[in-house]
């Protein structure tokens, strides 16, 4: 097989367990092109156009897929490990249980994707437009989203998505489901999530391991408004200058919690156990039945 493919036309060539390895594939028509369990590690596929290829368990690790176009293409099980994925647009793109680890998806289109049990560790995200992803039991352990658009992502799931030292500084989570996700030393400073239902964060792990899992969140100046956050576990969490306007923050955890100067005008903070929390400066705070020593 020649280490380039210039003027053939690929479109009806089965790939299934082929060896493409470092092959130059860049700007290629590959539409629906069959790559099942391809060997492609390393090989050249920037600008080129995957729409509806079947990449099913194919060995990506290392590839150039800057500016391809990935849309409703099925990656389930593949490995894009430092793959680099730049600019690319995965458009309802299928990555179930596919491993990103340090792969570079920055202002990557991730809309609609499924990410299920998807491993992104240490994966760059920034800018990326994730919005309404399905990213059920996601590993984002490191992972940067700095800017990303999460709306209405989904990010729940058991075992729980675990975003342990991620960055979503500035990152857009409007609407998105982060229930029972794993916030350890998560930064979410000037993160966006108003609406979002962060109820019962950590608290499986919590329970579970007996450790406090969320000890240093930076959620500095977040916009929490209308936020859900029944029984959070928000130990010695940053919220200083936080919207916190119309959320619940019922029965949550905010022990040793920062809130200099967070607007809690209409907060339901009934059971919330603010021992120890700075309340200094704080907005519209009704404190009936709250925990305060």
């Amino acid at each position: 097989m020649p280490e380039d493919f210039e003027d053939e036309d690929l479109t009806s060539v089965n790939f299934a367990g082929k060896d493409l390895s470092g092959k130059n594939l860049a700007g290629k028509d590959l539409t629906g092109v069959d790559l099942n369990e391809a060997r492609l590690s390393g090989a050249d596929l920037s600008r080129a156009d995957l729409n509806a290829a079947n990449l099913s368990y194919a060995d990506l690790t290392g590839a150039d897929l800057t500016g391809a176009n990935l849309t409703n293409t099925n990656l389930p099980g593949a490995n894009l490990t430092e793959a680099n994925l730049t600019g690319a647009n995965l458009l309802n793109a299928d990555l179930d249980l596919a491993r990103l680890l340090n792969a570079n998806l920055t202002g990557a289109n991730l809309a609609g994707a499924s990410l299920s049990y998807t491993v992104l560790m240490g994966a760059n995200l920034a800018g990326a437009n994730l919005a309404d992803a399905d990213l059920t039991s996601a590993n984002l352990i490191e992972t940067a989203l700095i800017g990303a658009n999460l709306t209405g992502a989904n990010l729940t799931g058991f075992p729980a998505v675990c975003l342990r030292d991620a960055d979503l500084t500035g990152a857009n989570l409007t609407h998105a489901n982060l229930a029972g996700a794993t916030l350890d030393n998560t930064k979410l400073t000037g993160a966006n999530l108003t609406g979002a239902d962060l109820s019962g964060a950590n608290d499986y792990y919590y329970a579970l391991q007996e450790e406090d899992w969320s000890s240093g969140i930076d959620l500095t100046g977040a916009n929490l408004a209308e936020a859900n956050l029944f029984g959070a576990f928000l130990t010695g969490a940053n919220l200083a200058g936080a919207d916190l306007t119309d959320a619940d923050l019922t029965r949550a955890d905010l022990t040793g919690a920062d809130l200099t100067g967070a607007d809690l005008t209409g907060a339901e903070l009934k059971s919330a156990d603010l021992s120890g929390a700075s309340l200094t400066g704080v907005v519209g705070a009704d404190l009936t039945g709250a925990i305060l020593e």
